[in-house]
């Protein structure tokens, strides 16, 4: 996996790079969003929809989804708890909350498992994320941002997982599988080359993303809590879930390294949405990102003794 996670940090910082030489006049903020819009409506969607049409699907799952779902609410409390202890501004808080809940599971979840546990790996972020995570974030989560923050919308919540093409293509490709219904092989083939596509595109994106515009010593101090929670927390409550509910094999360690992910990215959006503290929530993914290159290493050693 440390060969993968380094690969994973050239395209990284390769997208860091670009915000600082802009090729072509092109800034990194720009060529961002049109990365995420080319994933989120197309890419991703087919990865999603190929993974699960053709993964095993059955009790596994369900654990995979309960043990996501224990770690997002431990870790809101966790980050509520710490951010009362510093003393936090609404929009700080707010901040703090998103990411000290929800793990980075599909951006650099899906790369790294796919790496570490091959197809079944890919798998398992796809259903931690799509069943657990983003239904949570979409619902609870905004609700949440919207109480700390100071703006935003008031669509419904069943409204906004409408809007998600990959929680569709969740539900198809979950509904397929259940029924049987083999993927013809020529558009398994054309949902393999626009999956494919994702995780370098990912990366850079999460490269691109990246920013320590607001370390200053006091923002350092309230992003250790975060740390802590995402990187060691979390994943601890994983592994003594998974053991409680038979997680077993591939799929507790998966499921337990999904935990072990840095701060999601998809989190700026929301508090740029809402008002929240974007440029601090930037920078916890930032360090969040840079200090799982170590930690992530560190926890599939602890799992699998390699």
């Amino acid at each position: 996996m440390f060969d993968v996670l380094l690969r994973m940090a050239a395209l990284i910082a390769l997208g860091a790079a670009w915000r600082i030489v802009r090729p072509g006049g092109l800034d990194g903020d720009t060529l961002r969003g049109a990365i995420a819009t080319l994933v989120y409506y197309l890419l991703l969607p087919a990865l999603v929809l190929q993974i699960l049409w053709s993964t095993p699907l059955g009790l596994d799952s369900i654990r995979i989804a309960l043990t996501a779902v224990v770690v997002v609410i431990a870790g809101w409390a966790l980050g509520l708890f710490a951010a009362r202890r510093l003393h936090l501004t609404r929009a700080r808080t707010g901040a703090l909350l998103l990411a000290a809940a929800f793990p980075n599971a599909t951006y650099m979840g899906l790369p790294a498992l796919d790496a570490a546990l091959g197809p079944v790996g890919a798998g398992i972020a796809i259903q931690f994320d799509y069943f657990a995570c983003t239904p949570i974030l979409l619902t609870f989560g905004v609700v949440m941002a919207q109480r700390y923050g100071s703006g935003g919308d008031t669509v419904p919540a069943w409204l906004r997982l409408a809007r998600v093409p990959p929680f569709w293509a969740a539900l198809t490709g979950v509904a397929l599988n259940a029924q049987g219904v083999g993927l013809p092989d020529a558009l398994g083939g054309l949902l393999d080359t626009l999956g494919g596509a994702v995780v370098p595109l990912m990366l850079l994106a999460l490269g691109m993303s990246l920013s320590w515009q607001a370390l200053d010593r006091g923002t350092a101090w309230a992003i250790v809590p975060v740390l802590a929670i995402q990187l060691a927390i979390q994943p601890l409550i994983a592994l003594l879930l998974a053991d409680a509910i038979g997680l077993k094999g591939d799929y507790r360690t998966g499921a337990i390294l999904e935990a072990a992910m840095p701060s999601m990215v998809l989190g700026i959006v929301l508090c740029d949405r809402y008002g929240l503290d974007s440029r601090y929530y930037s920078l916890i993914v930032t360090i969040s990102t840079a200090f799982s290159l170590t930690t992530l290493p560190m926890w599939l050693y602890l799992l699998t003794g390699h």
